[in-house]
Protein backbone atom coordinates (compact mmCIF):
# COMPACT_ATOMS: atom_id res chain seq x y z
CA UNK A 1 0.00 0.00 0.00
CA UNK A 2 1.34 3.42 -1.00
CA UNK A 3 1.93 6.01 1.72
CA UNK A 4 3.81 9.29 1.92
CA UNK A 5 7.41 8.84 3.13
CA UNK A 6 9.14 10.82 5.92
CA UNK A 7 10.33 14.27 4.93
CA UNK A 8 13.50 16.22 5.75
CA UNK A 9 14.72 19.75 5.13
CA UNK A 10 18.00 20.67 3.44
CA UNK A 11 19.16 24.31 3.67
CA UNK A 12 21.94 25.49 1.36
CA UNK A 13 24.34 28.24 2.46
CA UNK A 14 26.32 29.01 -0.70
CA UNK A 15 29.34 31.02 0.50
CA UNK A 16 32.93 29.80 0.95
CA UNK A 17 36.28 31.35 1.74
CA UNK A 18 37.59 29.64 -1.40
CA UNK A 19 36.20 27.30 -4.05
CA UNK A 20 38.09 23.99 -3.78
CA UNK A 21 39.33 22.42 -7.01
CA UNK A 22 37.20 19.28 -6.59
CA UNK A 23 33.96 21.00 -5.51
CA UNK A 24 30.94 20.94 -7.83
CA UNK A 25 28.40 22.34 -5.34
CA UNK A 26 26.77 25.73 -5.83
CA UNK A 27 29.01 28.16 -3.96
CA UNK A 28 30.34 31.69 -4.12
CA UNK A 29 33.65 32.97 -2.78
CA UNK A 30 33.14 35.39 0.10
CA UNK A 31 34.76 38.68 -0.95
CA UNK A 32 32.57 41.18 0.85
CA UNK A 33 30.14 41.30 3.76
CA UNK A 34 27.60 38.53 3.37
CA UNK A 35 23.95 39.59 2.89
CA UNK A 36 22.99 37.28 5.77
CA UNK A 37 19.75 38.88 6.93
CA UNK A 38 18.48 39.24 3.39
CA UNK A 39 19.37 35.63 2.54
CA UNK A 40 17.72 34.23 5.70
CA UNK A 41 14.56 36.21 4.92
CA UNK A 42 14.42 34.70 1.43
CA UNK A 43 15.26 31.19 2.68
CA UNK A 44 12.17 31.33 4.89
CA UNK A 45 10.01 32.61 2.02
CA UNK A 46 11.37 29.82 -0.19
CA UNK A 47 10.48 27.36 2.59
CA UNK A 48 6.94 28.75 2.86
CA UNK A 49 6.33 28.12 -0.84
CA UNK A 50 7.45 24.49 -0.56
CA UNK A 51 5.27 23.83 2.49
CA UNK A 52 2.21 23.68 0.25
CA UNK A 53 3.67 20.52 -1.34
CA UNK A 54 4.29 18.37 1.75
CA UNK A 55 0.71 17.66 2.96
CA UNK A 56 1.26 18.68 6.60
CA UNK A 57 4.03 16.15 7.24
CA UNK A 58 6.37 16.83 10.16
CA UNK A 59 9.95 17.73 9.26
CA UNK A 60 12.00 14.80 10.56
CA UNK A 61 15.56 16.13 10.16
CA UNK A 62 17.27 19.37 9.15
CA UNK A 63 20.68 19.67 7.50
CA UNK A 64 22.40 23.03 6.94
CA UNK A 65 25.05 22.51 4.26
CA UNK A 66 27.06 24.43 1.74
CA UNK A 67 29.28 26.09 0.96
CA UNK A 68 30.36 26.92 4.47
CA UNK A 69 27.39 27.51 6.83
CA UNK A 70 29.78 28.31 9.69
CA UNK A 71 30.61 31.60 7.96
CA UNK A 72 27.23 32.87 9.20
CA UNK A 73 26.84 34.70 12.49
CA UNK A 74 25.06 32.70 15.18
CA UNK A 75 22.21 35.25 15.13
CA UNK A 76 21.53 34.30 11.50
CA UNK A 77 21.39 30.58 12.32
CA UNK A 78 19.14 31.34 15.29
CA UNK A 79 16.75 33.41 13.15
CA UNK A 80 16.71 30.65 10.53
CA UNK A 81 15.86 27.81 12.93
CA UNK A 82 13.29 29.87 14.83
CA UNK A 83 11.72 30.85 11.51
CA UNK A 84 11.45 27.21 10.44
CA UNK A 85 9.83 26.22 13.74
CA UNK A 86 7.28 29.03 13.48
CA UNK A 87 6.19 27.90 10.03
CA UNK A 88 5.77 24.15 10.41
CA UNK A 89 5.67 21.11 12.68
CA UNK A 90 8.97 19.44 13.44
CA UNK A 91 9.55 16.09 15.13
CA UNK A 92 10.48 15.84 18.79
CA UNK A 93 14.19 15.13 19.29
CA UNK A 94 14.83 16.30 15.73
CA UNK A 95 18.37 15.92 14.39
CA UNK A 96 19.63 19.33 13.21
CA UNK A 97 23.03 19.06 11.52
CA UNK A 98 25.35 21.82 10.36
CA UNK A 99 28.51 21.65 8.27
CA UNK A 100 31.55 23.57 9.49
CA UNK A 101 34.97 24.46 8.14
CA UNK A 102 37.92 24.23 10.59
CA UNK A 103 39.16 27.69 9.62
CA UNK A 104 35.85 29.29 10.69
CA UNK A 105 35.52 27.47 14.00
CA UNK A 106 35.32 29.79 17.00
CA UNK A 107 34.22 28.23 20.30
CA UNK A 108 31.95 31.10 21.40
CA UNK A 109 30.08 31.17 18.10
CA UNK A 110 29.59 27.39 18.13
CA UNK A 111 28.24 27.45 21.67
CA UNK A 112 25.53 29.80 20.39
CA UNK A 113 24.93 27.59 17.34
CA UNK A 114 24.18 24.76 19.76
CA UNK A 115 21.91 26.99 21.85
CA UNK A 116 20.02 27.79 18.63
CA UNK A 117 19.17 24.10 18.21
CA UNK A 118 22.09 22.58 16.28
CA UNK A 119 22.78 19.17 17.84
CA UNK A 120 25.07 17.58 15.25
CA UNK A 121 28.16 19.15 13.65
CA UNK A 122 29.95 17.87 10.58
CA UNK A 123 33.56 19.05 10.24
CA UNK A 124 35.05 19.06 6.74
CA UNK A 125 38.56 17.90 7.69
CA UNK A 126 39.31 15.91 4.47
CA UNK A 127 42.93 15.33 5.55
CA UNK A 128 45.06 16.20 8.58
CA UNK A 129 48.24 16.59 6.53
CA UNK A 130 49.11 20.11 5.40
CA UNK A 131 50.81 19.00 2.18
CA UNK A 132 47.62 17.27 1.03
CA UNK A 133 45.42 20.12 2.22
CA UNK A 134 47.33 22.37 -0.19
CA UNK A 135 46.98 19.87 -3.04
CA UNK A 136 43.19 19.80 -2.70
CA UNK A 137 43.08 23.58 -2.13
CA UNK A 138 41.65 23.65 1.40
CA UNK A 139 41.95 26.93 3.31
CA UNK A 140 43.34 25.73 6.67
CA UNK A 141 46.40 24.01 8.09
CA UNK A 142 46.86 20.69 9.86
CA UNK A 143 47.18 22.57 13.14
CA UNK A 144 43.81 24.28 12.58
CA UNK A 145 42.16 20.94 11.75
CA UNK A 146 43.31 19.40 15.04
CA UNK A 147 42.36 22.53 17.00
CA UNK A 148 38.87 22.60 15.46
CA UNK A 149 38.08 19.07 16.62
CA UNK A 150 39.26 19.78 20.15
CA UNK A 151 37.04 22.88 20.30
CA UNK A 152 33.92 21.21 18.91
CA UNK A 153 34.26 18.14 21.16
CA UNK A 154 33.98 20.40 24.22
CA UNK A 155 30.74 21.84 22.83
CA UNK A 156 28.94 18.82 21.38
CA UNK A 157 29.33 15.04 21.57
CA UNK A 158 27.60 14.23 18.27
CA UNK A 159 30.14 15.11 15.58
CA UNK A 160 31.02 13.78 12.16
CA UNK A 161 34.48 14.05 10.62
CA UNK A 162 34.58 14.19 6.82
CA UNK A 163 37.71 12.55 5.39
CA UNK A 164 38.92 11.79 1.85
CA UNK A 165 41.30 9.20 0.49
CA UNK A 166 42.83 8.74 -2.95
CA UNK A 167 44.29 12.26 -2.83
CA UNK A 168 46.98 13.36 -5.33
CA UNK A 169 50.26 11.70 -4.39
CA UNK A 170 48.77 9.86 -1.40
CA UNK A 171 50.39 6.60 -0.27
CA UNK A 172 48.75 3.78 1.69
CA UNK A 173 50.55 5.02 4.82
CA UNK A 174 49.27 8.58 4.27
CA UNK A 175 45.67 7.44 3.80
CA UNK A 176 45.67 5.33 6.95
CA UNK A 177 47.42 8.06 8.95
CA UNK A 178 44.42 10.36 8.41
CA UNK A 179 42.05 7.65 9.61
CA UNK A 180 44.15 7.00 12.71
CA UNK A 181 44.14 10.70 13.58
CA UNK A 182 40.35 10.79 13.24
CA UNK A 183 39.74 7.60 15.24
CA UNK A 184 41.95 8.86 18.08
CA UNK A 185 39.51 11.77 18.55
CA UNK A 186 36.68 9.24 19.02
CA UNK A 187 33.99 11.06 16.98
CA UNK A 188 30.51 9.56 16.88
CA UNK A 189 30.60 9.36 13.06
CA UNK A 190 33.18 9.29 10.27
CA UNK A 191 32.39 9.91 6.59
CA UNK A 192 35.28 8.48 4.57
CA UNK A 193 35.10 8.65 0.81
CA UNK A 194 37.31 8.59 -2.25
CA UNK A 195 38.19 11.82 -4.06
CA UNK A 196 36.43 11.79 -7.42
CA UNK A 197 36.89 14.31 -10.20
CA UNK A 198 33.53 15.77 -11.20
CA UNK A 199 32.66 17.80 -14.33
CA UNK A 200 32.42 21.58 -13.88
CA UNK A 201 35.32 21.66 -11.40
CA UNK A 202 38.86 23.04 -11.76
CA UNK A 203 40.29 19.56 -11.20
CA UNK A 204 38.26 18.32 -14.17
CA UNK A 205 39.81 21.02 -16.40
CA UNK A 206 43.31 20.32 -15.11
CA UNK A 207 43.33 16.83 -13.62
CA UNK A 208 45.79 16.17 -10.79
CA UNK A 209 47.74 12.90 -10.79
CA UNK A 210 45.79 10.55 -8.54
CA UNK A 211 47.20 7.40 -6.90
CA UNK A 212 47.25 4.08 -8.71
CA UNK A 213 44.03 2.06 -8.42
CA UNK A 214 45.82 -0.66 -6.43
CA UNK A 215 46.93 1.90 -3.83
CA UNK A 216 43.38 3.24 -3.51
CA UNK A 217 41.94 -0.26 -3.12
CA UNK A 218 44.54 -1.11 -0.49
CA UNK A 219 43.75 2.07 1.48
CA UNK A 220 40.05 1.19 1.33
CA UNK A 221 40.50 -2.43 2.40
CA UNK A 222 42.86 -1.67 5.29
CA UNK A 223 40.88 1.42 6.32
CA UNK A 224 37.60 -0.50 6.57
CA UNK A 225 39.31 -3.09 8.76
CA UNK A 226 40.77 -0.36 10.99
CA UNK A 227 37.39 1.36 11.39
CA UNK A 228 35.64 -1.90 12.25
CA UNK A 229 38.29 -2.78 14.85
CA UNK A 230 37.86 0.71 16.33
CA UNK A 231 34.12 0.28 16.95
CA UNK A 232 32.73 1.95 13.82
CA UNK A 233 30.04 0.09 11.90
CA UNK A 234 29.75 0.68 8.17
CA UNK A 235 26.09 1.29 7.34
CA UNK A 236 26.56 2.96 3.94
CA UNK A 237 29.32 2.92 1.32
CA UNK A 238 31.09 5.98 2.80
CA UNK A 239 29.58 6.18 6.29
CA UNK A 240 30.78 4.66 9.57
CA UNK A 241 29.28 5.29 12.99
CA UNK A 242 29.31 4.35 16.63
CA UNK A 243 26.11 2.51 17.73
CA UNK A 244 22.99 4.73 17.40
CA UNK A 245 24.90 7.59 15.75
CA UNK A 246 24.02 7.04 12.10
CA UNK A 247 23.15 10.29 10.32
CA UNK A 248 19.34 10.30 10.34
CA UNK A 249 19.15 12.97 7.65
CA UNK A 250 21.30 11.03 5.18
CA UNK A 251 19.50 7.78 6.04
CA UNK A 252 16.28 9.43 4.91
CA UNK A 253 17.91 10.30 1.56
CA UNK A 254 19.27 6.78 1.09
CA UNK A 255 15.94 5.20 2.01
CA UNK A 256 14.33 7.26 -0.76
CA UNK A 257 12.56 9.54 1.68
CA UNK A 258 11.41 13.04 0.75
CA UNK A 259 13.17 16.33 1.36
CA UNK A 260 12.58 20.00 0.78
CA UNK A 261 15.64 21.81 -0.57
CA UNK A 262 15.79 25.57 0.02
CA UNK A 263 18.45 28.10 -0.94
CA UNK A 264 20.59 28.78 -4.02
CA UNK A 265 20.97 25.63 -6.12
CA UNK A 266 19.25 23.34 -3.57
CA UNK A 267 17.50 20.20 -4.80
CA UNK A 268 14.30 18.69 -3.42
CA UNK A 269 12.29 15.47 -3.82
CA UNK A 270 8.66 15.57 -2.79
CA UNK A 271 6.06 12.78 -3.12
CA UNK A 272 2.46 13.76 -3.80
CA UNK A 273 -0.71 12.07 -2.50
CA UNK A 274 -1.41 10.66 -5.97
CA UNK A 275 1.95 8.84 -5.92
CA UNK A 276 3.74 11.18 -8.31
CA UNK A 277 7.20 12.34 -7.22
CA UNK A 278 8.48 15.79 -8.19
CA UNK A 279 12.01 17.14 -8.25
CA UNK A 280 12.64 20.79 -7.47
CA UNK A 281 15.82 22.71 -8.25
CA UNK A 282 16.26 26.20 -6.85
CA UNK A 283 17.80 29.15 -8.67
CA UNK A 284 21.63 29.14 -8.60
CA UNK A 285 21.87 32.85 -9.37
CA UNK A 286 22.18 34.76 -6.10
CA UNK A 287 20.75 38.02 -7.46
CA UNK A 288 17.71 36.21 -8.83
CA UNK A 289 17.23 34.30 -5.58
CA UNK A 290 17.40 37.49 -3.52
CA UNK A 291 14.77 39.06 -5.78
CA UNK A 292 12.32 36.25 -4.98
CA UNK A 293 12.86 34.02 -8.02
CA UNK A 294 13.38 30.79 -6.09
CA UNK A 295 12.41 27.98 -8.48
CA UNK A 296 14.74 27.13 -11.35
CA UNK A 297 12.87 24.00 -12.43
CA UNK A 298 10.29 21.50 -11.26
CA UNK A 299 9.48 18.20 -12.93
CA UNK A 300 7.77 14.87 -12.32
CA UNK A 301 10.07 11.85 -12.10
CA UNK A 302 9.22 9.18 -14.68
CA UNK A 303 8.61 5.59 -13.56
CA UNK A 304 11.90 4.49 -15.17
CA UNK A 305 13.90 7.22 -13.39
CA UNK A 306 12.03 6.59 -10.14
CA UNK A 307 13.15 2.96 -10.20
CA UNK A 308 16.78 3.84 -10.95
CA UNK A 309 16.93 6.58 -8.30
CA UNK A 310 15.44 4.27 -5.70
CA UNK A 311 18.08 1.59 -6.22
CA UNK A 312 20.87 4.15 -6.63
CA UNK A 313 20.15 5.15 -3.03
CA UNK A 314 19.14 1.84 -1.44
CA UNK A 315 22.04 -0.17 -2.82
CA UNK A 316 24.45 2.18 -1.04
CA UNK A 317 23.21 0.88 2.31
CA UNK A 318 24.45 -2.23 4.09
CA UNK A 319 20.96 -3.63 4.61
CA UNK A 320 18.45 -5.71 2.62
CA UNK A 321 16.14 -3.90 0.20
CA UNK A 322 12.63 -4.86 1.34
CA UNK A 323 10.20 -5.42 -1.54
CA UNK A 324 7.33 -3.83 0.34
CA UNK A 325 9.51 -0.76 0.95
CA UNK A 326 10.13 -0.50 -2.81
CA UNK A 327 6.37 -0.49 -3.43
CA UNK A 328 5.71 2.06 -0.67
CA UNK A 329 8.41 4.53 -1.74
CA UNK A 330 7.99 4.32 -5.52
CA UNK A 331 4.30 3.38 -5.95
CA UNK A 332 5.51 0.75 -8.47
CA UNK A 333 4.82 -2.99 -8.42
CA UNK A 334 8.04 -5.04 -8.43
CA UNK A 335 6.79 -6.99 -11.46
CA UNK A 336 7.80 -3.90 -13.47
CA UNK A 337 11.48 -4.57 -12.68
CA UNK A 338 11.46 -8.38 -12.50
CA UNK A 339 13.56 -8.88 -15.66
CA UNK A 340 16.18 -6.41 -14.40
CA UNK A 341 16.27 -8.15 -11.03
CA UNK A 342 16.76 -11.51 -12.75
CA UNK A 343 19.63 -10.07 -14.81
CA UNK A 344 21.32 -8.70 -11.67
CA UNK A 345 20.94 -12.09 -9.95
CA UNK A 346 22.39 -13.90 -12.96
CA UNK A 347 25.47 -11.65 -12.86
CA UNK A 348 25.94 -12.38 -9.17
CA UNK A 349 25.16 -8.84 -7.98
CA UNK A 350 21.95 -9.67 -6.07
CA UNK A 351 20.41 -12.46 -4.02
CA UNK A 352 16.60 -12.61 -3.83
CA UNK A 353 14.53 -13.85 -0.90
CA UNK A 354 10.74 -13.96 -0.54
CA UNK A 355 10.68 -10.47 1.03
CA UNK A 356 13.89 -8.77 -0.07
CA UNK A 357 16.82 -8.24 -2.41
CA UNK A 358 20.35 -8.29 -1.01
CA UNK A 359 23.47 -6.97 -2.70
CA UNK A 360 26.35 -9.45 -2.73
CA UNK A 361 29.97 -8.43 -2.11
CA UNK A 362 30.37 -8.47 -5.89
CA UNK A 363 27.36 -6.17 -6.24
CA UNK A 364 28.81 -3.69 -3.74
CA UNK A 365 32.25 -3.78 -5.40
CA UNK A 366 30.73 -3.23 -8.85
CA UNK A 367 27.89 -0.96 -7.82
CA UNK A 368 27.97 1.13 -10.99
CA UNK A 369 27.61 -2.00 -13.12
CA UNK A 370 24.68 -3.12 -10.95
CA UNK A 371 22.98 0.25 -11.28
CA UNK A 372 23.40 0.31 -15.06
CA UNK A 373 21.01 -2.66 -15.22
CA UNK A 374 18.27 -0.41 -13.78
CA UNK A 375 19.27 2.62 -15.86
CA UNK A 376 18.72 1.15 -19.31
Amino acid sequence: MFKLPPISLYIHIPWCLKKCGYCDFTSYVDKNTLPEKQYIKHLLKDFEKDLSLINNRKIGTIFIGGGTPSLLKYESIQDLIQGIKKRTFISNNIEISMEANPSTLESERFIYYKMSGINRFSLGIQTFQSSFLKKIERTYSSKEAHKAIKIIKKINSNINLDLMYGLPGQSIKDGLLDLNYAINYDPSHISWYQLTIEPNTRFYQKKPKLPDENIVLSILKKGKKLLKESGYKQYEISSYSKPNYQCKHNLNYWNFGDYIGIGCGAHGKITQKNGNIIRTIKNKNMNDFLSGKYIHSEHKISIKDRTFEYFMNLFRLYQPVIKNHFRERTNINEKYIQKKIEKAIKKGYLIETFNSWNTTDLGKNFLNSLLKIFLY
